[in-house]
């Protein structure tokens, strides 16, 4: 079974009330003025990125919008969603509103996102992949998430794995990427667009995965199930 995925933050006003829900005034103060400055000037971005969980916390954030109900219509739903940690967090949030407000768009923004990715812990980095989906950087930003896709942190594979690359990210390195998680006990719910983009070659590789689990006696889990398109036996 396919546990229900996590809501997605689609926008970035949906995004900003999430984390004011979340977050006190303080830090509400605190982000503001932090996005003026950089709008005004986008170095400051680098001073301001690793305070963000200081100033705004790290808990997990809530969720401001409804999953997209058509990419999840046949997965099947629980209601415990996500694990900790691999869902939006308030220092997600606050960093993705900080990179928004860089005046810059395209290989620009994109270089500017990658200078904190690689300046940054793993929490940074997660916020810049979080990010990616709300940022006019097309392509551009495409070696970030294979980055992250190569590392085992079970929080950067979810978070490379958003919207951006399940819109951007080519068909071999996505269906890998998406094995990569089953290896390492991540749930698919954390995957967007896996009912949109599954395939038959990721059917084919999630059926000779599963046999290899059952040669080895090894229990097959049941998001491989539900890749491979057939019940388990009983």
């Amino acid at each position: 079974m396919l546990t229900a995925r996590a809501p997605r933050i689609s926008t970035l006003a949906g995004l900003r009330e999430a984390l004011t829900r979340r977050a006190g005034p303080e830090a509400a103060d605190w982000l503001a003025a932090a996005t003026r400055e950089i709008g005004a000037q986008p170095a400051a971005l680098h001073r301001h990125f690793p305070e963000a969980g200081r100033r705004c916390g790290r808990g997990a954030l809530e969720p401001a919008e409804e999953t997209d109900r058509a990419d999840q219509a046949d997965a099947p739903a629980e209601a415990d969603g996500l694990p900790a940690g691999l869902a939006w967090t308030v220092d997600d949030a606050a960093r993705a509103l900080l990179l928004a407000a860089v005046p810059l768009r395209g290989a620009e923004l994109a270089a500017r996102a990658s200078a904190v990715y690689h300046e940054g812990d793993a929490a940074e980095r997660r916020g810049v992949l979080r990010a990616l989906s709300l940022l006019d950087v097309g392509e551009h930003a495409l070696p970030l998430v294979r980055d992250a896709l190569r590392t085992d942190d079970a929080r950067l594979l979810a978070a490379a794995l958003g919207p951006y690359a399940a819109r951007n990210l080519d068909p071999h390195t996505w269906r890998h990427a998406v094995l990569k998680c089953l290896h390492r006990s991540i749930p698919l719910a954390a995957v967007d667009g896996v009912v949109r983009r599954r395939d038959g070659e990721l059917r084919r590789m999630a059926c000779d995965y599963a046999v290899e689990l059952t040669d080895a006696g090894r229990p097959v889990p049941s998001d491989l199930w539900f890749l491979t398109g057939h019940l388990p036996r009983s």
